[in-house]
């Protein structure tokens, strides 16, 4: 093998290996020190890592992966709890909600949700002042603030955001036009439209992990 090969496979090797340092260590700063943004996380990690090199940063996509696997190894069933329990207050709320046609997106949906995580939804209303009065003439103490979403890879939008906590639980509200409910804004992780779940759908999934919980008993009797 000529020597300029070898240094380039040897290169390569070693900026994939950082990669994937920076990736997992991004995953434990936002589960242990609850960082949302994925951006964020990596440039914290490799400043930590002492890596200088962009192309050692990894894509968002990878650091899910890594996120998905430190919640496996460290979190357990102790995260599947958190989801459960965030997919549960979910329920109520687009009930609560329903003539806003909500819809679950972010981690909760995913599956990623941890002690951090917000029960994050997308309410629809061409007049967002609707929804403001509607959470004001039921007791609901909420803030404001704004956001920008990626409605193409070219283009983003602006849109009102409505925080609360319910319990012990923090609740983030997009507040989007209802033509918006034809077409998701763009997911941070893979650029395609973003995963959103109607209160059926939702209910399915709680469903699923009810159904999961009792197998998983049942096995253990079985062990037993």
């Amino acid at each position: 093998m000529a020597r300029d090969e070898h240094h380039r496979i040897h290169a390569n090797d070693r900026q994939q290996h950082n990669r994937r340092r920076v990736a997992q260590e991004a995953a434990r700063l936002m589960t242990e020190h609850g960082i949302r943004d994925y951006h964020r996380a990596k440039l914290k990690a490799a400043q930590r890592l002492g890596i200088d090199d962009a192309q050692a940063l990894p894509r968002n996509q990878e650091i899910e992966d890594a996120l998905r696997e430190h919640q496996r190894l460290f979190l357990g069933d102790r995260q599947l709890q958190l989801v459960r329990e965030r997919r549960e207050a979910a329920i109520e709320a687009m009930r609560f909600l329903a003539p806003f046609e909500p819809r679950l997106v972010g981690a909760v949906l995913e599956g990623t949700a941890d002690e951090w995580s917000a029960v994050c939804l997308h309410v629809f209303s061409d007049d967002p002042d609707a929804i403001y009065q509607f959470l004001h003439e039921r007791g609901v103490p909420f803030e404001t603030e704004t956001r920008r979403l990626r409605a193409t890879r070219d283009t983003q939008v602006e849109y009102p955001v409505l925080l609360f906590a319910a319990g012990d639980l923090p609740f983030d509200l997009t507040v989007m036009p209802r033509n918006a409910l034809r077409q998701a804004p763009l997911d941070r992780v893979d650029e395609h439209p973003m995963r959103r779940a109607s209160l059926a759908m939702v209910a399915a999934l709680l469903a699923e992990d009810q159904a999961g919980d009792e197998l998983e008993r049942m096995l253990a009797r079985v062990r037993r």
